[in-house]
């Protein structure tokens, strides 16, 4: 009897800890087969650009699992997840993906799930079945959270905003103004859910704003801005030199004034030291 192949695969969110695991496992020959991720049909432009980008970087495809969009799950349940009713991860993001890896391990594969959880939450543990071998390639590198920061900083990779769904209950005040002035057709979309389905992704209490998205419509087009809006969060727009202030750009006494920024280092490769994806192949590290 043969040993069965091993299968090294990244569950890949695209947040700054999978991101960074990703490239790390690059950067320092990991076998990397396979990039997870568990989209749920609802990701903001930015995100499944992100997603693309890495999958560019590492020189392997994306790799999506069968599995319900949201709209599957809202539509099954009869229901739109809110802090009461939090099946949307378990039944978009873990179901599919260990019915994936159920499936790859029937078919003769020693799948190898590679997480990325940091060196500094030892009390964490991965979802997937105590029976698949997992690593914590960031445990492994001892890169906790100021490590993985300065890790992609100094690559120049910026994680997206959101990295949630767009329409996400979790969301803050701030972020669901951001959606209403950035994503008109997704707001318009997701006021529709609450009046066919009846109920509100926003749950009461949670702040004294409007719950149901169409009053919250009404407040932001009033004028009304949140605390925490993207309009306060980022004074720069661009990465060139030189970066128009938004906060001096918003002023009606001075025309817009242009603030030089520190000259920088040449940023390193996402994936210095690491010659080629095609090279990675089949090493073990």
């Amino acid at each position: 009897m043969t040993d069965k192949k091993k299968l090294h695969v990244a569950a890949f969110s695209g947040g700054k800890d999978s991101t960074a695991m990703v490239l790390a496992m690059a950067v320092n020959n990991y076998p990397l087969d396979v990039l997870l991720i568990t989209p749920t049909g609802d990701e903001l432009p930015g995100m499944v650009a992100h997603w693309e980008l890495i999958s560019g970087l590492v020189g392997l495809p994306l790799t999506v699992p069968d599995g319900p969009t949201l709209r599957d799950v809202i539509d099954s349940q009869s229901a739109l997840p809110n802090f009461r009713m939090r099946f949307c991860t378990r039944m978009i993001k873990i179901v599919p993906a260990i019915a994936w890896v159920t499936r790859k391990t029937v078919e003769g594969s020693a799948v190898v799930m590679h997480v990325g959880l940091r060196a500094d939450e030892a009390e964490r543990k991965g979802i997937i079945d105590a029976k698949i071998e997992t690593r914590f390639p960031l445990r492994e590198l001892g890169m906790g959270l100021p490590e993985v920061q300065a890790f992609l900083r100094d690559r120049r990779i910026s994680i997206p905003a959101r990295t949630d769904c767009a329409r996400c209950y979790h969301q803050r005040i701030g972020e669901w103004w951001d959606l209403w002035r950035n994503h008109p057709e997704i707001w318009a979309d997701a006021e529709s859910d609450e009046k066919r389905i009846g109920n509100t992704y926003r749950s009461p209490g949670r702040d004294t704003w409007p719950v149901p998205l169409e009053g919250l419509r009404r407040s932001f087009e009033s004028g009304r801005v949140p605390r925490g809006a993207r309009l306060n969060l980022e004074l720069f727009d661009g990465a060139d030199d030189q970066a128009i202030c938004r906060v001096c750009s918003m002023c009606p006494r001075a025309p817009p004034t242009r603030v030089r920024r520190p000259p920088l280092e040449a940023p390193r490769s996402p994936l210095s030291r690491f010659p080629n994806p095609a090279d990675r192949r089949g090493r073990q590290c």
